[in-house]
């Protein structure tokens, strides 16, 4: 047992079970809230906007996956060294990738990472890590987040393009308003007690300073004028795994990616996905639901239709199966 987990008081030291570095496990992902709150028992993160990926580190080398299992080691060669020399132990560790500009983590500013088979290395990211799944041959997911977080920091070696997550304890609404004036996305609040889960949780809440989330690209119309590639794409949600209509999307393109997804879009033409609120008859070509794609906009109709939604990334690190309407639970 590494120096740091002999550290831990008693009862702590009982909930670490010693264990071999899984292969894969999957991560905890955060419920969006609207009752923002400040609780002595809860930590407050910064929320990135990139890529989420999980790190397993063994006497095999470095993996970096998507939360979707893909191996992202070719995408982000200059985080591998990094990652091998930031620990001589094995471990498990949860973070995200991004492209920082101006002190904001801009995901449209790292699509060309995500998305190509050559790494563009004049696009530098960072990798923020903030979590400690496991160290030295033990699990610590039963540990709570506090605990963890003083691990992770005690453990790893933080040089760039590697950084701690930083948090604030208490007072998550004045550290929203801070991030809100930032233009960040928002906030990851955190039950300081809570162990690891690996699934969805209510001890992980979203604080969202804007509305976005992935929607399902379901179809797409003809460009009109002088516009390139398609009009607009037509997106959805699951509920109850029926694909249900959610409106189109028309802005938030550049003209290089109204033209490169279109020969994507014409690949995958296929006959109407959708369940639920099918629009008319107008001139629409659909497609197999395989593609997510990330969307901001201003509010939720009554009919679950988005109003002035605007585009702003392309996923791959989502199932499309996943992706349902975020709200408060």
């Amino acid at each position: 047992m590494s120096p740091a987990l002999k550290a831990l008081d008693e009862p702590e030291k009982s909930r670490v079970v010693e264990e071999k570095t899984p292969d894969w496990v999957n991560p905890m992902l955060a419920t969006l809230t609207h009752d923002h709150f400040d609780d002595s028992d809860w930590i407050y993160e910064r929320k990135l906007d990139g890529q989420r990926c999980l790190i397993f580190k063994d006497g095999d080398g470095v993996k970096i996956y998507s939360r979707n299992q893909n191996l992202l080691n070719d995408k982000y060669p200059e985080l591998l060294d990094a990652l091998e020399q930031a620990a001589s132990e094995s471990y498990v560790a949860d973070g995200e990738i991004v492209v920082m500009e101006d002190g904001v983590s801009n995901f449209a500013a790292l699509q060309p990472r995500m998305h190509s088979s050559q790494p563009d290395l004049s696009i530098p990211v960072h990798l923020y890590l903030f979590d400690l799944l496991h160290f030295d041959g033990h699990k610590l997911t039963e540990l709570p987040t506090r605990t963890r977080k003083k691990l992770l920091k005690s453990s790893l070696n933080f040089q760039d393009p590697l950084r701690y997550t930083q948090h604030r304890n208490e007072s998550g609404l004045a550290y929203l308003e801070h991030a809100c004036r930032k233009n960040w996305e928002g906030l990851i609040a955190k039950d300081a007690e809570a162990p690891y889960r690996h699934s969805r949780s209510k001890k992980w809440l979203k604080f969202k300073c804007d509305n976005r989330q992935e929607f399902v690209v379901c179809g797409f119309t003809e460009p009109s004028g002088s516009r390139v590639g398609f009009g607009a794409l037509l997106v959805g949600v699951y509920e109850d795994d029926k694909l249900r209509y959610c409106g189109r999307v028309g802005t938030g393109f550049d003209d290089d990616f109204l033209e490169s997804f279109r020969e994507t879009l014409d690949q995958i033409e296929d006959e109407c996905p959708i369940d639920l609120g099918k629009p008319g008859d107008e001139a629409i070509h659909w497609v197999k639901p395989e593609k997510v794609v990330e969307v901001s906009f201003t509010e939720w109709t009554s009919e679950w239709k988005l109003r002035h939604p605007s585009f702003i990334g392309l996923r791959n690190d989502k199932n499309a199966t996943d992706v349902v309407r975020e709200g408060p639970k």
